[in-house]
């Protein structure tokens, strides 16, 4: 194998703050965060480089069976008033033409 070509692969935690959930795994991003990145200690006294992340099986609606809907950057709401009141006073004026 080539030396110095593969990504850095270590212990990383990454947290859901949604859910609360937090999971220690293995991942190439460590090779990716800044040195001072904040850390968090874990249940064997070790310390690891903490990621947050907006959505994991422990928030997801496919693996919960919840139907949530993540809307931060209100992109529900701009469509709803877009398009909401136009595809309503359309679907009237085709029902009328019949």
């Amino acid at each position: 194998m080539q030396q110095d070509i593969h990504p850095t692969y270590g212990p990383v935690v990454f947290r859901d703050p949604s859910a609360g959930a937090v999971f220690l795994t293995r991942s190439t991003i460590v090779g990716r965060l800044a040195e001072d990145h904040p850390n968090v200690e874990w249940s064997d006294g070790r310390t690891y480089p903490v990621v947050d992340v907006d959505v994991s099986t422990a928030s997801h609606p496919y693996w919960t069976g919840r139907g949530r809907v993540l809307d931060t950057e209100g992109r529900v709401e701009k469509f709803n008033r877009r398009y909401g009141a136009t595809s309503a006073s359309s679907a009237t004026t085709e029902g009328d033409r019949s």
